[in-house]
């Protein structure tokens, strides 16, 4: 445990970001479900407890000290009973769907046929009403039967529609949101005073903001993996008519979220855009516009976007060069450092370095000779953060303390 104040570890953030040399290599915790296992509470308390929860969280980031940690949200966005208020069939988790000690599971699937993009296209929001949710949420059904959205600019002529909400199906939806509503409320107001009170004790957190790739919106929400990968032959020009309309969305979702917030980082997690998942010509046409335009627009509006580029990127560092240097911190995760090193050093943030496997199954003496290993080798010249290749979920306690307490003797510049 260190004692140094909020101002001292997120300059050290800050200058690694912009390419400069901190006093150290700063530390990046991902704990995101860590904290259960740290403290022997389940998965499952983590998504109904909330005072447990946020207790354990605080212990594991003020034993570890990092110069930045993962938010409490970030694994428990929305709390179980949430979950169960909406009937959700888009997650599995902890004790339901997987086991209490497992992390949750995002269900993949067609939510949006082929045939719908004209819909989609023509309305999102109206789409995403009656469509959509009534698809991922079992106890939102009832919005299918509610009549488009659009009826209602033609103002108190239409306000006879609101006689609709009294039909049973579409007035137990709203009550299946009403009382996820309250639930999220607490949840999301405890998290904010959280957040407060370790900035008060000097702990500054990663991104409170979320944008996604629009191809991997697409992909992840509505069309899956499969579905996508045959719109790429079968209907191109509807799909990137899909990803342009969704691109003002997220850019604008996560500058409002980031003001909220008054947290400049926006994470950005891509999921399909890695080494094998397509060619670097369908890259070109269907990931990397569409991605660089909202990671300019973010480094437009004042923002710090920080993509995980999740998988191996060791085909795309080229394209990573287009970015402004200094502007964005880049987490990678089984991508060949040294050649990250090579291609991005002086133009990106690195983040990464430590495998998780060898957090979960190492000792002390390969954590520390790697870490010093990594130091070493990528953040010699500043410009590097030092991190998890992923989540901490599964890693050993004493292990994660050798990891942190070599940082900070070997990261010294």
């Amino acid at each position: 445990m260190t004692t140094e104040n909020f101002e001292t570890r997120m300059g050290r953030v800050q200058d690694a970001i912009a390419l400069k040399k901190p006093d150290r290599v700063p530390l990046f915790a991902w704990f995101h479900l860590f904290p259960a296992r740290y403290v022997g509470m389940t998965y499952e308390e983590a998504f109904y407890d909330l005072d447990k929860w946020l207790a354990a969280y605080e212990k594991t980031v003020v034993d570890y000290s990092p110069d930045l940690y993962v938010h409490p949200s970030a694994p428990v966005a929305a709390a179980g009973a949430a979950h169960e208020a909406l009937a959700n069939r888009q997650m599995k988790w902890p004790g339901h769907g997987v086991g209490p000690n497992r992390s949750f599971q995002f269900v993949e699937g067609e939510y949006m046929k082929a045939e719908e993009y004209d819909a989609f296209l023509n309305d999102p929001s109206d789409w995403t009403v009656r469509v959509f949710l009534p698809r991922i949420y079992g106890n939102l059904e009832g919005l299918a039967h509610l009549p488009p959205l659009s009826s209602m600019l033609v103002g108190y002529v239409g306000s006879g529609m609101t006689g609709v909400l009294t039909i049973p199906p579409i007035a137990a939806a709203f009550d299946a949101l009403f009382k996820a509503a309250q639930v999220s409320m607490q949840w999301s107001m405890a998290y904010g005073q959280f957040t407060q009170k370790l900035a008060g004790m000097g702990y500054p957190t990663f991104a409170t903001s979320v944008a996604l790739a629009p191809y991997d919106l697409i992909s992840d929400m509505l069309r899956g993996m499969r579905g996508t990968m045959k719109d790429m032959y079968r209907c191109p020009d509807k799909l990137l008519a899909a990803m342009d309309k969704v691109l003002p969305l997220q850019i604008g979702g996560a500058i409002g979220q980031a003001h909220m917030s008054q947290n400049p980082l926006i994470f950005i997690p891509l999921h399909r855009g890695a080494d094998g998942f397509m060619s670097n010509e369908q890259f070109e046409t269907f990931y990397w516009p569409t991605l660089k335009a909202l990671i300019l627009a973010l480094i437009d509006a004042g923002l710090v976007p920080c993509p995980f580029f999740e998988g191996t990127y060791d085909q795309r560092l080229d394209y990573l060069t287009e970015l402004p240097p200094g502007k964005v911190m880049g987490c990678f995760d089984r991508s060949d450092l040294v050649k990250v090193k090579e291609v991005l050093g002086g133009k990106m943030c690195i983040a990464g370095g430590m495998p998780i496997s060898l957090l979960q199954h190492g000792t002390p003496e390969q954590v520390r000779a790697e870490t010093r290993t990594i130091i070493e080798t990528v953040g010699q010249d500043g410009g590097f953060i030092m991190s998890s290749s992923t989540v901490l979920d599964e890693a050993d306690p004493e292990l994660v303390r050798a990891w942190a307490e070599a940082t900070r003797e070997y990261g010294a510049y």
